[in-house]
């Protein structure tokens, strides 16, 4: 095995630039879900390697470099040619942000030389074609990891929802942890409620499931246990990365990367702590995510 070979968590997933437009003009940063929450753990300290699609352009070197400089790993093949990925983010008077996406999803390469503990996936990289079916063969190929999935569905692009669904729950059958929004949660079970939604997934098999709430929090469930958890009150810039912070620190909770049952106690912790790192990346603008300092302060 190569030097670095080995890396706690290993992100499967679309890394994009975001291109905003907003009072001071349009405005170009490195974003896309799976890239953001990398960027998360390494800026935790959490040895991280990222799998994505990047061109050779200037796009992609910048995003390259944004999550080097942060302690992301993005391994070789995440390069392909063409062009990088976009998200066109227009924010509402609230900073509520929706996207508009001009992306191509494909891996290279799906035999890794990785031997990573956790493997995460999620959004638009589990979802489309042909990239998704390679999503499915190396979580196959990794039986022993503990897998984590966010769904964060983009209905426009992700198909009908029956067909969400099916893929949804595919990999959801084999995770550790869900998080998604009450948002994924009304597209993948309409006429359900959040608590309902929850309940179906457990079911799956997930040890966890956590459902975020937007400004009202999140909730978190096992199958034995359930907990609420709100939100700080602070002053939001826009909401771009907030959900990918939540992940990102439902992965770097050492409980979690090692597949530890959590009691009501855990819960109601891991999420305090999820909403408070959310709540820092909404007080500026983009997917600024915290770093180790700042969430210890």
């Amino acid at each position: 095995m190569p030097e670095n070979a080995a890396s706690t968590v290993l992100v499967i997933g679309e890394a994009l630039m975001d291109i905003t437009e907003g009072p001071s003009g349009v405005v170009e940063t490195p974003g896309g879900g799976p890239a953001n929450i990398a960027l998360g753990l390494g800026r935790r300290g959490i040895p991280v390697a990222l799998l994505t699609s990047l061109g050779h352009d200037e796009r992609g070197d910048i995003i390259a470099a944004h999550l080097a400089g942060s302690g992301v790993r993005v391994l070789p093949a995440s390069f392909r040619p063409g062009a990088t990925s976009t998200a066109r983010a227009t924010l509402d008077e609230t900073g509520a942000a929706t996207y508009a996406f001009d992306i191509d999803w494909a891996l290279l390469d799906d035999a890794l030389d990785e031997h990573p503990a956790v493997v995460h996936t999620g959004s638009l990289a589990a979802f489309l074609a042909p990239g998704a079916d390679s999503v499915q063969t190396i979580l196959r190929a990794h039986p022993d990891a503990v897998v984590t999935f966010d769904p964060n569905i983009r209905p426009d692009l992700v198909g009908p929802a029956d067909d969400a669904r099916a893929t949804f729950e595919a990999i959801a059958r084999r995770a550790w942890v869900v998080k998604l929004s009450d948002e994924d949660a009304a597209y993948l079970y309409p006429g359900l409620s959040v608590a309902e939604v929850t309940d179906v997934i457990l079911a799956l098999g997930p040890e966890l499931v956590a459902v975020t709430l937007g400004g009202e929090g999140a909730v978190l469930a096992t199958a034995r246990d359930r907990a609420t958890v709100p939100a700080p009150r602070v002053d939001v810039v826009d909401t771009i990365g907030a959900g990918d912070t939540f992940m990102a620190s439902l992965l770097a909770e050492p409980v979690i990367r090692a597949r530890v049952p959590l009691t009501r106690q855990d819960l109601a912790a891991i999420g305090a702590r999820a909403v408070a790192a959310a709540a820092i990346t909404v007080s500026r603008a983009g997917a600024d995510l915290p770093w180790s300092h700042e969430l210890d302060a």
